[in-house]
């Protein structure tokens, strides 16, 4: 059954469809797209963060390459499909080794997420790319390279994608509010910008989600929505921790994560890049930060969110101690 157009995420509706639309990354479309304009298109292998452009550039690739002929030329496998060593045995192998009879092109093998493969069927794929070259490319997409055995590395050219730039996803989100009648007031998209983290899946999921639930694209409206602290409200929480007693930092951090439903580990993360920009001595900023990530970890791990407040309250307390002596 097909979906209704309104209903489609956008980050499936705007995803680029052309080469020339994947934009962001424009060393590594240069290079292919000299490597098709000679007919010499190698293994790939794409790796990077999630929401920065390797599926879409490779569905543009196939697109390029066999135009309505595509359902055909191409076999896609993602992370939700089985892709132990029996199906590359079986299914990549089959669609791997079989040619088209009135068309000379290669065959396209599209494996998604293929850090999620075991050893074994990594090992096995190793050898279909080495047999059936002839008849196909493959194209491993993955977040971690690690992950991906050396065999498998060394046959691929791989490109590395990048966090999207933000004058890229500023230019992106533009184009999609025009296109969708959307008001956006000053800071909205700075704050989807700031949010998304040069992921542009995540930053057009939360652009949506923040158009359902509060109609207007304001800062406050996308930091609802996502669910993390204000910066307004992570500068009172570095004032408070530098500035107020002990207990009273304690209570008044308290009070901000019982009335906004903040988690500490958000508030954690955001008050990071403030403690870089403090002025403190180096030995007092490196125990700091310490002491931050120690935290982090055991949140990680479920502990009591009021006990790890007392512990970051009280790294701060230490924190303005070491800044007195040193300044004495």
């Amino acid at each position: 059954m097909a979906v209704p157009n309104g209903e489609v995420p956008w980050s499936e509706k705007y995803r680029p469809r052309s080469l020339d639309e994947v934009a962001a990354h424009g060393d590594i479309i240069d290079t292919i797209k000299k490597l098709l304009h000679e007919n010499q298109l190698p293994h790939l292998l794409f790796y990077g963060p999630p929401g920065t452009g390797k599926t879409s550039t490779i569905l543009a690739i196939a697109r390029q390459i066999y135009g309505p002929s595509v359902g055909n030329m191409t076999l896609e496998l993602n992370a939700s499909d089985d892709r132990g060593i029996a199906v590359v045995r079986n299914e990549v192998q089959d669609f791997a080794s079989t040619r088209t009879i009135f068309a000379s092109k290669f065959k396209l093998v599209i494996l998604d997420e293929c850090d999620a493969m075991t050893r074994d069927a990594q090992a096995a794929l190793r050898r279909v790319m080495e047999k059936y070259t002839r008849n196909a490319r493959f194209c491993l997409i993955c977040n971690y390279v690690s992950k991906i055995i050396p065999a498998l590395q060394s046959r691929c050219t791989r490109f590395r994608f990048q966090p999207l730039p933000e004058q890229f996803v500023r230019s992106r989100l533009d184009y999609i509010c025009t296109q969708e009648g959307l008001k956006v007031a000053s800071g909205g998209l700075d704050a989807l910008i700031e949010l998304g983290s040069g992921d542009m899946r995540r930053t057009l999921n939360l652009l949506q989600s923040t158009h359902m639930s509060a109609g207007d694209i304001t800062e406050e409206a996308a930091y609802a929505t996502a669910g993390k602290p204000l910066p307004s409200d992570i500068e009172k929480c570095a004032e408070w921790l530098l500035n107020s007693p002990l207990a009273e930092a304690f209570q008044r951090m308290a009070e901000l994560q019982a009335g906004k439903g903040v988690a500490l580990v958000d508030i954690l993360q955001q008050l990071h890049p403030f403690v870089f920009r403090i002025s403190m001595p180096a030995a007092v900023r490196i125990e700091l930060i310490s002491k931050m990530a120690a935290i982090e970890h055991r949140l990680a791990y479920g502990t009591s969110d009021k006990l790890q407040l007392g512990a970051l309250c009280g790294a701060f307390a230490e924190a303005k101690e070491g800044i007195v002596k040193a300044a004495q």
